[in-house]
């Protein structure tokens, strides 16, 4: 059992880290631990290394998108829920992308295999209430939709963020489309 002030100086270590290398991918361990209000030896305890704790925000960062579909398919349709809950996941994404230093081949390895699954499930659930519902192409694959996605966050972002018009191109296809009546 953690104690909880154990569990407050993790969560805020993890929050300090998030903002500090997505602004600078090069931020020290020992500038995360200041900007977390934490000791260096409380920074290292939890996070022995830089890519643990890399890894740790990602892996923070997956449950949080991921945790979000549930609430996301009780208050809007399939797509709308799938269109909000993929604009969450550029933007994290975008963060990623500007960890820039803080990402060696290896750690950037680590975070697709600890990121793939959820991710993946959590787009499973959302397009199977679209098939459910009757609102998305029954032969909509998770996989494919995230192959997709991935331009999304590579998009330009001004002077126009072009991502948001993208996506409603791929959830323009993913639509089941009724036959044109005869006449």
């Amino acid at each position: 059992m953690v104690r909880s002030d154990a569990r407050e100086n993790r969560a805020r270590i993890l929050a300090a880290a998030r903002e500090a290398l997505a602004a600078d991918g090069g931020t020290s361990m020992n500038q995360i631990a200041q900007r977390a209000g934490v000791g260096a030896g409380t920074l290292y305890r939890n996070f022995p290394t830089r890519e643990a704790l890399v890894l740790a925000v990602n892996q923070d960062e997956v449950a949080r998108i991921t945790g979000t579909v549930p609430d996301l398919l009780a208050q809007s349709p399939p797509l709308e829920a799938l269109r909000h809950w993929t604009m969450d996941l550029v933007e994290a994404m975008r963060r990623k992308h500007g960890l820039g230093d803080a990402l060696t081949p290896a750690v950037h390895q680590a975070i697709n295999e600890q990121s793939y699954g959820p991710v993946i499930a959590a787009i499973t659930e959302l397009l199977d209430a679209g098939k459910k519902d009757g609102s998305i192409r029954a032969d909509a694959a998770p996989g494919d939709f995230l192959q997709l996605t991935g331009a999304l966050w590579r998009a330009a972002s001004s002077p126009v963020d072009r991502a948001p018009h993208m996506l409603a191109l791929i959830l323009d296809g993913l639509r089941t489309h009724q036959a044109p009546s005869a006449r």
